[in-house]
């Protein structure tokens, strides 16, 4: 599974940490983020992490800024992105199971490290349940196909 990943200048370490981590575990990481001395807005990562999704480049995101909301706004102005801002595991596992979501966000403000690693395996060992979450997501493809016209 190719996982893209990018961050703000706020979040390089903690970038290069999950980036370490998701190799260690197997998966490619290809990354859209800043890197150390560079500063960087965060919503240029968060469009290109979401474009790559949505482009087949890669499979999921993880995005990282110094709270994880401005990221996943930027994300989630994409069509057909679902982005979901987590701070724990169990709310990473049910943006995975429930809504189908692409990409977490986290921010490096607000999570350490171990907890950060355990917010991205607890979404990416997690498969959408479908059944009547699927019509939930419709819907949300439903309100974004009316104001993206």
């Amino acid at each position: 599974m190719r996982i893209g990943i990018g961050n703000d200048h706020t979040a390089v370490e903690l970038k290069d940490i999950v980036t370490e981590h998701l190799n260690a575990a197997g998966f490619e990481v290809v990354d859209y983020g800043a890197k150390a001395g560079e500063r960087c807005d965060y919503p240029v990562p968060g469009r290109e992490v979401a474009e790559a999704i949505v482009a087949g480049k890669v499979d999921k995101g993880i995005l990282i800024c110094g709270t994880g909301i401005g990221i996943s706004l930027a994300a989630n102005k994409v069509p057909g992105i679902r982005a979901a801002v987590c701070s724990e595991p169990y709310s990473a596992k049910m943006a995975a199971l429930h809504n189908n979501a692409q990409i977490i966000a986290f921010g490096a403000r607000v999570v350490g490290s171990e907890m950060a690693k355990m917010i991205v395996d607890s979404f990416l060992e997690t498969e959408f349940e479908g059944g009547r979450h699927q019509n939930r997501i419709d819907i949300i493809s439903e309100i974004e196909e009316k104001y993206s016209r």
